[in-house]
């Protein structure tokens, strides 16, 4: 059983800042009102497959000429009988709107310009073109095609999703100086302790991820007293517990874990506070669900795996590190990681390819955490360094750090 009374004391001493650990758009829209034609009535009228790019010159009489041609031989358009009086109205329209455009052309634009317009757009195009056409990453889930649990149909759907809406699971970096009787220090006790929680009751991974997302989710919008906030934190890994795991702890194990500090009531009325205020929106991506693509892309053995992790949870104690957004963080640990175990900077292309991250644009973020593994195993706030200095997570902690990454600061 965990308790943490010592820890609250300081949570509601004056010096809680110099306190101990607590221990325990659409592209292409559809034009409305548009008569659609068969594909072989598209060919006959221009002549063969469209080439991209191609402008096609043409006389005054030749569109609508070759236009009422296919009609009259197909019959219809869009697979809809058409009158022949139709056809004819269509013809004219057409015919008079090719004289007032070319009209237009060929009087109120002088040749030159009309030259540069066309190259202009034309250059313009191929731009777009260019910017559209992504070097494909590396294929990493054909050895899971017949693992319906990996759902290789959607995966890369899925992740493009992740990226799209990784911001709505960020806070702003400076949100703690919103608060009025809480700080930045508090806030590493409290994401220390629950760490520690976390591993006494066998929790899932992603349930800590989850349990750190929503408690500083919560405290970017609502104010909260020191008394409260442990409060706040045991009932965020109740919510992230019901979100994530399979059998989830019961209120009284959450009384018992905070030492009786706070009642069952208190604790459902906190619940019913954090998921008002956050919406009940507990579906955003977390740094963990970068990880475990990103891992893979990596072709990560087991030591890289839990090194990784424990990069990434030395982060989520660091208030510091909010400023970068999930999948940065992820990428970034990874890298650090492959940096450690090495002894150089490792980073592939398949890894930069599916993380959409150069090796430039992750060192900020490893260099920092290459810092924090260095003081993990001192002063106070060492849950995640025991964590893993255990033999069931392979001694990750006792890594020496990658300081060379700290040397080629420029």
């Amino acid at each position: 059983m965990l308790s943490s009374s010592p820890a609250m004391e300081n949570l509601r001493s004056e010096n809680y800042h110099q306190g101990a650990a607590m221990e325990g758009v659409k592209f292409g829209p559809e034009m409305a009102n548009t008569n659609r034609r068969a594909l072989s009535d598209i060919n006959n009228i221009i002549g063969g497959p469209h080439q991209h790019l191609a402008v096609s010159k043409r006389g005054l009489s030749e569109k609508p000429i070759a236009a009422v041609n296919a009609k009259d031989q197909a019959g219809f358009v869009g697979h809809r009988p058409v009158t022949r009086q139709k056809r004819n109205t269509d013809a004219a329209f057409h015919t008079c709107a090719d004289m007032e455009s070319t009209k237009m052309a060929d009087d109120d634009i002088p040749q030159p310009m009309l030259s540069e317009m066309n190259e202009a757009m034309s250059c313009k195009l191929k731009e777009i073109e260019m910017e559209d056409i992504e070097e494909a990453a590396p294929d990493i889930d054909s050895c899971d095609v017949g693992n319906s649990l990996a759902v290789v149909e959607y995966v890369d759907e899925i992740y493009r999703f992740y990226r799209r809406t990784e911001g709505s699971s960020c806070t702003p970096t400076n949100y703690m100086s919103s608060q009025t009787d809480i700080n930045e220090n508090m806030r590493r006790i409290l994401i220390d302790w629950l760490i520690e929680v976390h591993y006494k009751l066998e929790l899932l991974e992603e349930t800590l991820f989850l349990n750190v997302n929503i408690i500083d989710r919560f405290l970017a919008l609502e104010n909260v007293v020191r008394k409260k906030l442990q409060l706040v934190g045991v009932t965020a890994m109740l919510l992230a517990c019901k979100y994530e795991e399979v059998s989830v702890p019961v209120v009284e194990d959450l009384i018992l874990i905070c030492d009786r500090a706070y009642t069952r009531a208190d604790i459902l009325e906190m619940e019913r506070r954090i998921v008002n205020t956050l919406k009940f929106n507990m579906s955003v991506p977390t740094p963990y669900c970068f990880m475990r693509r990103f891992l893979k892309a990596a072709q990560a053995e087991k030591k890289l795996e839990l090194l990784s992790f424990f990069m990434i949870e030395l982060s989520l104690v660091e208030y510091e590190m909010l400023k970068f957004c999930p999948s940065m963080l992820a990428a970034s640990a990874i890298y650090t990681a492959q940096c450690t175990i090495n002894g150089f900077k490792s980073w592939n292309k398949c890894c930069e390819l599916h993380t959409k991250y150069s090796e430039e644009q992750l060192m900020d973020c490893s260099r920092m955490m290459v810092e924090l593994h260095q003081r993990a195993a001192h002063g106070k706030l060492t849950a995640v360094h025991r964590k893993y200095s255990t033999f069931r997570y392979g001694c990750a902690a006792k890594s020496e750090p990658a300081t060379f990454l700290l040397d080629a600061r420029a």
